[in-house]
């Protein structure tokens, strides 16, 4: 749900894979906000690719495309996944319709810039993978390093670890970002307040496949004004989603997955 006040509040979702169980549960956790920030792979390994796109298209304010998004409308080869990943590949393709095949196929490459409401406001790029290489991981601060260096934005939002966290570098000072919860089993947020001349790489988890094993769907939002990203994990229903895949007859491994959030 929009919502239009000086604060520019944008919901940043990375990676929802198929899983419109997580994402029916996002939406609805979410509350208010301005803008919807889609950090791509919104399809692939989940059974409801079509029906993401339908949710997801007239509520992005922006969308840049992730390596599955690419891969599952024929833009490029699916020889470098497993043979789950290809499978889950193929299925996809075969299953989304012509309407959203031809969206996936029009979608940007990262790093995109939101506009800014104000000249105060933090400049930002969206990404799926590294802000340098959209089909880079950033799992460590060794893969942090150049983007970090190098991105135009004091602030970069990506995806594509399925990890809930991020970097942050000042000068020699670098530090790991992780959201720290108390339980695998309630809706929990954690606050990372952003502080002036640090630049940072965030990643607000995954909302369909999260991999830090934690099965509640990850998303996170940016308060601009109060220079904020508060991270957020809630829980959703996992075995509607599990059913789904087993009765897509998609492999077993990409339904087991869910319960164990890796």
């Amino acid at each position: 749900m929009r919502e239009s006040n000086f604060s520019m509040r944008a919901l940043v979702l990375s990676d929802i894979h198929g899983n419109i169980e997580a994402l029916a549960a996002v939406l609805a956790a979410a509350g208010t906000w301005d803008e919807l920030w889609n950090l791509g792979d919104m399809v692939g390994y989940g059974a409801s690719p079509n029906e993401v796109l339908q949710t997801i298209r007239p509520l992005a304010t922006l969308t840049v495309r992730g390596n599955h998004d690419r891969i599952c409308c024929g833009l490029a080869s699916a020889r470098s996944f497993n043979p789950t990943a290809r499978a889950a590949a193929q299925w996809t393709m075969e299953t989304l319709s012509a309407q959203n095949i031809a969206w996936l196929r029009g979608l940007p490459q990262g790093p995109l810039e939101p506009e800014r409401r104000t000249p105060d406001e933090a400049r930002v790029a969206l990404a799926h993978g590294s802000p340098l290489d959209e089909d880079h991981y950033i799992r460590s601060m060794r893969d942090a390093w150049a983007p970090l260096q190098q991105m135009a934005t004091p602030i970069a939002f990506v995806g594509h670890t399925h990890i809930q966290g991020g970097f942050a570098q000042r000068e020699h000072e670098w530090n790991d970002l992780r959201p720290r919860y108390l339980s695998r089993h309630n809706s929990e947020s954690w606050s990372l307040s952003l502080a002036p001349a640090v630049r940072y790489l965030v990643n607000p988890g995954s909302v369909g496949q999260p991999r830090d094993f934690d099965w509640r769907a990850a998303f996170a939002l940016y308060d601009s004004e109060a220079s904020e990203v508060v991270y957020h994990r809630v829980p959703y229903d996992v075995e509607a989603a599990r059913q789904r895949v087993l009765r897509a007859g998609l492999p077993e491994r990409l339904a087991a997955r869910l319960h164990e959030g890796q």
